[in-house]
């Protein structure tokens, strides 16, 4: 009869667990990471007997109803069994014992642990000890020889070592392990056993395999292997008869050998996959209990009933192998490891059986001979009996056979050297960033900076606790958890609550929408059938799930169903902040311990788009991903379980970068950070310190931390290093300004400026740092990072250092950056004279009625302006339409008509209406009731959200300077707009002064729209406008649904990304066609300076316009 394998029983929290039997086998004995020992007195035992023996238990023995346990107090204690009262301590270590166990009689214990130390106590009296010493790192396990003379021990250092107990010395020794430093990094507990009665063997688990050792020799003398052993081998343990050996692998699985016969005859897997790290063999050797790393109990039953049958029949099978009345009895050779499975019928006889058994019960212990490349897959979950017969292996045949027909035929089958490669790496399970295990009873559902989820199931309660932060934002909530939601997720709007389905319910989706203002807060929804939740999160106003289904589900805070997306492969977490949905998935198959995600990033704003587009995602080498979210500030961070943090840098083509490294500051291998929020400003990373775990307890509350970050630069202990590191952790951590005043977010502008200085101060120390060490061409390189003005301070610096050489490259540098810097403002102007014709042409002609309403009233004179100046036209068109719908003068005080307003107010900012000026040159012949005196430039300086500070500077000429390379406004489209009409402004006031021939010009005979046509088609091209008529069908091709504002805004992106060389040629072919009509403005523009300069009076003297000028010139500084 067939091996069964009974479903696993929860026992003990998640963590290392260990097994055993008492001696008459009634009852087992479990012990967990939880403090308790259980007694079971059958896996069916709804209440087992529970003792309590410390804050956790690493190992447990039971003999001669004396029960021994190794506690986390460092000691080893002694309790009465069944009763479980204290009966003392048996000793004492000064670290955590890893392992304990009797002796055959049970009169004696060994213990190992981490202090290097093997001890052996009398349980009679526990004075009397030896003390064993020779091991160079923790020990892992112990086993005593059952005559009472030898004691084996494995250790972390690599070695398994043999101790003469009564000389306490060491008798033999192999290097068989690979070393490790602490017992929670070592790949194997190596579970010692002796053969029982004779002890002639010593079986040590050796990566894949069981290695066996000869007692009388201390020789190696056998090797135990199968194809289904994919990850190492933990535990071993022997049957009572000395015949058999099961063993327990860190993949779940679970095989008994025939010793004798070097044969596999069982093999089973763990139902869930996990670690199996305790085995215990029944004293009448019918069962084996066995124990995971998640707490949980299993038994196998039948195993003695194989064990005769199976042991006769390889006997039969050595002896008639040379008779032809069963073929397949040739292929049962002492060294084969595979075959006796599939011969095998319910009595475990050779007898022939058919491979394509679609037994489900017995899939795994009724396993047919496969190749290789197949078993070592096997821990995916393949359908292992989906092999070709072929494929039969032949290895242990023996060469004196002579069976040569049968070699050519299966030769090329061989399974062994089919594939030895790199072997795929199991993939993660979806999780909810911020929780903890869902097997736990009191565990954390979600922990982020808005508040805390708690969720509750055990015998009294099953609950919800739903904490805040901010008692502002809501007060706390309990919520009765009857559906058994197991995901969950808070933002400053809602509680989002997700369950997986079962055979009779549908998976649930459950929305408490706190902030609604109606009295509805709540919604469900039901997925379809067999499509489940696997993550969720919540955004600024949407709510997004990832199902089973390999979809994204997108729905509105209040419940409204939106887009609906497919993912390439299942998902691993989602995380949302604002509008932006964060996805990583499976894009494949890792190897190697390694994990193959895939990252996704999507703005769902109004205008949606896709930021990243499926790029893997870095992780540390054989790690998987811990945490996935948002800084406050909204930028993504991934934290691997290595402890690494990456920050995504969107300034470097949206690359990722390590920004710290939470095991530098664990103080042991077993401890770790549960990260809980990341800060950008101030640079702060909340976690919570998990002492040998990797996510905290509910009970106390946890206590929050806060780590620094250090970027992994070189030589951070140097000076030089120490700088660099600063300085570009700054700019990284500063990155967000951008990104949030580019998505029309407010910004700290204080804190941007104090940013950009402390930058600029960091580069000029690492400046004066290489002037020091005459690197002088590293100085050159650290003034090309600094703005124009720090440079001038470099400059100063390196002439008092008498460094003329370099003061002469910084001033060259200086120049070009002041030219850089007038091109790229020069080019900003055209971009935005280009976008404001653009619009007013994509707006249509009947958005235009208020214009040509203002033309038909007879406003020609402000036609002739327009002939001498089509920039301003362009710019008065669109303001015109921007406030084209109620003709109030915002500078009106009090309620008087609009159709008669007072000019008074604009003279209080000191301000002249240049369009109030008549063919004569007088300011007041203008009609008073004439709509176009106070309304376009009026209006147009109002329309920014700040009142004109910059358009009042130009205008007056007792107001301060502005500096070139003074931080600019909040909005750069306003601040631009602002600069051009007041430098218009002032151009059209020092005109008025001049004659009236030179600025009245007769009035063009076509109507006033085909004049203002025909002015735009005169404009000369700029680069940018060249750049985008090549390049709008690639826009457009990208981006297919763009309307033209977005084309353009698209265009002004990308032309902004060539270098300034590629810009500065595409400005010099604009320039080609046109040179004729740009002399011309630039003489016009030298006339306005003139006329400025005598406006202005004998205060202030002009300068010249020569090269050093341009910055100022640049800027509208007139000084």
């Amino acid at each position: 009869m067939p091996c069964e394998r009974k479903p696993m029983r929860y026992g003990h929290s998640e963590g290392h667990t260990d097994v055993c039997f008492d001696d008459e086998g009634k009852c087992i004995v479990t012990c967990g990471s939880d403090g308790d020992v259980r007694i079971w007195e059958s896996l069916d035992d709804d209440d087992p007997k529970s003792i309590n023996v410390g804050e956790k238990v690493y190992s447990v023995a039971l003999k001669n109803g004396k029960l021994i346990t190794a506690v986390s107090n460092n000691t080893v204690q002694i309790h009465t069994f069944p009763d479980g009262d204290p009966d003392g301590i048996l000793t004492r270590f000064t670290t955590n014992a890893n392992h304990v166990t009797f002796n055959a009689s049970g009169s004696r214990v060994a213990a190992g642990s981490s202090d290097f130390l093997v001890k052996m106590v009398e349980v009679a009296d526990s004075s009397q000890q030896k003390t064993l010493r020779g091991h160079d790192a923790p020990v892992l396990s112990v086993a005593l020889d059952p005559s009472d003379e030898f004691l084996a021990s494995s250790s972390c250092d690599g070695s398994v070592t043999v101790w003469s107990i009564e000389s306490q010395a060491q008798v033999a020794q192999w290097k068989v392990l690979q070393k490790s430093s602490d017992v929670s990094n070592a790949k194997s507990l190596c579970r010692l056993a002796w053969q029982p009665r004779s002890g002639k063997l010593l079986a040590v688990p050796v990566d894949l395999t069981i290695q066996l050792y000869d007692k009388n020799t201390w020789t190696h003398v056998s090797t135990l292997s199968d194809d289904l052993i994919t990850q190492v081998v933990n535990v071993v343990v022997w049957s009572p008869c000395g015949k058999f050996l099961a063993a327990g692998t860190v993949g779940g699985n679970l095989l008994i050998w025939d010793v004798e016969a070097k044969l596999c005859i069982e093999r089973q897997k763990h139902e869930k996959g996990f670690t199996v790290c305790g085995m215990a063999w029944h004293p009448s050797g019918g069962r084996i209990a066995y124990t995971d790393t998640e707490g949980c109990l299993g038994l196998l039953e039948g195993v003695s009933s194989s064990s005769p049958s199976s042991s006769s029949a390889i006997q039969n099978t050595k002896a008639t192998a040379a008779k032809e009345t069963n073929d397949y009895d040739d292929l049962f050779d002492e060294d084969d490891d595979r075959m006796m499975d599939e011969g095998m019928s319910d009595s475990r006889s050779p007898v022939k059986k058919p491979i394509m058994d679609d037994d489900d019960d017995d899939d795994d212990d009724l396993m047919p001979a496969t190749g290789r490349p197949r078993n070592r897959g096997s821990f995916l979950d393949d359908d292992d009996n989906s092999q070709d017969p072929g494929s039969v292996k032949l290895d242990g045949l023996p060469e004196e056979d002579g069976r040569s027909a049968i070699h050519p035929a299966v030769a090329p089958a061989v399974a062994r050297p089919v594939y030895e490669g790199p072997m795929p790496t199991q993939p993660q399970r979806a999780f909810q960033p911020g929780s903890t295990p869902v097997h736990l009873m009191h565990r954390f559902m979600m922990w982020n900076s808005v508040g805390i989820i708690r969720g509750y199931n055990d015998d009294q309660d099953n609950a919800i606790d739903v904490e805040f932060h901010d008692t502002a934002v809501h007060h706390a909530m309990h919520l009765t958890n009857t559906l058994g939601h197991t995901m969950a997720d808070l933002s400053q709007e809602a509680v989002l609550l997700a369950c997986e389905g079962t055979d009779e319910l549908a998976s649930k989706i459950q929305c408490l929408h706190f902030s609604c203002w109606d009295t509805h807060k709540d919604w469900m929804v039901d997925l379809p059938k067999g499509e489940d939740v696997r993550a969720l999160c919540l955004g600024q106003g949407w709510a997004a799930v990832a199902t089973s289904a390999l979809m994204v589900r997108l729905f509105s805070i209040g419940g409204v169903q939106k887009e609906i997306f497919s993912l390439p492969g299942a998902v691993v977490c989602i995380a949302g902040h604002g509008e932006q949905l964060l996805i990583v998935y499976h894009r494949g198959t890792g190897f190697d311990g390694d994990q193959a995600l895939g990252i996704q990033l999507l703005h769902l704003g109004r205008k949606r788009r896709q930021v990243i587009h499926g790029e893997p995602l870095p992780l540390s080498r054989k790690s998987y991903l811990a945490w996935m979210g948002f800084t406050a500030e909204g930028t993504p961070c991934c934290i691997d379980s290595e402890g690494v943090v990456r920050m995504l840098n969107r300034t470097l083509g949206n690359t990722w970068t390590p920004v710290c490294n939470t095991r530098d500051a664990c103080k042991s291998k077993s401890d770790h950070y549960w990260v809980v929020g990341i800060h950008e400003n101030p640079q702060q990373l909340r976690c919570i310190p998990c002492k040998g775990s990797r996510f905290p307890p509910t009970l106390p509350r946890p206590a929050v931390a806060v780590l620094p970050f250090n970027l992994p630069y070189c030589q951070t202990t140097t000076e030089k290093g120490q700088m660099e590191e600063q300085y570009w952790r700054s700019m990284l951590f500063h990155n967000h300004y951008g990104f949030l005043s580019s998505n029309g977010y407010e910004i700290d502008s204080e804190g941007q400026s104090q940013a950009e200085k402390e930058q600029q101060e960091l580069l000029m120390k690492m400046f004066a740092l290489s002037c020091k060490l005459e690197r002088e061409f590293r100085c050159v390189e650290l003034a090309e990072l600094m703005t124009h003005s720090v440079v001038t301070l470099a400059i100063r610096y390196a002439s008092r250092s008498r460094r003329m050489a370099l003061a002469q490259r910084l001033s060259e540098l200086a120049l070009e950056k002041a030219n850089q810097l007038l091109q790229e403002e020069e080019q900003e102007e055209d971009e935005m004279a280009y976008l404001s014709r653009t619009s007013r042409e994509y707006r249509g002609p009947n958005q235009m009625s208020s214009r040509q309403a203002q033309v038909e009233n007879g406003c020609e004179e402000e036609e002739e302006e327009e002939e001498e100046y089509p920039q301003e036209e362009q710019m008065d068109a669109e303001e015109s339409t921007e406030t084209r719908k109620p003709r109030l003068n915002p500078f009106i005080k009090g309620g008087k008509s609009p159709e008669r307003p007072s000019p008074k107010p604009v003279s209080r900012e000191g301000r002249v209406n240049p369009f109030k000026v008549s063919g004569a040159g007088k300011s007041s012949s203008s009609p008073a009731g004439q709509p176009r005196t106070t309304n376009v430039l009026d209006s147009m300086t109002m329309s920014s959200r700040k009142p004109a500070t910059l358009s009042g500077t130009s205008k007056q000429g007792k107001a301060p300077v502005l500096k070139p390379l003074a931080p600019k406004p909040k909005s750069k489209t306003q601040a631009t707009l602002l600069q051009m009409s007041a430098s218009k402004g002032n151009s059209k006031k020092q005109e008025d002064g001049q004659s009236g021939a030179e600025k009245v010009k007769p009035a063009p005979a076509a109507t006033p729209p085909v004049s203002a046509e025909n002015v735009e088609n005169r404009k000369p091209k700029t680069g940018f406008q060249l750049w985008l008529e090549e390049n709008r069908k690639s826009i457009l091709a990208d981006n297919p649904d763009f309307e033209e504002m977005d084309v353009i805004k698209e265009g002004m992106g990308r032309f902004r990304t060539l270098s300034a060389e590629e810009r500065l040629n595409w400005t010099e072919r604009a320039k080609g066609d046109s040179d004729p009509k740009k002399r011309k403005r630039e003489d016009e523009a030298g006339q306005v300076d003139e006329h400025m300069e005598s406006d202005e009076g004998s205060a202030k003297k002009k300068k010249p316009l020569d090269t050093s000028a341009k910055l100022s010139a640049f800027a509208f500084n007139k000084e």
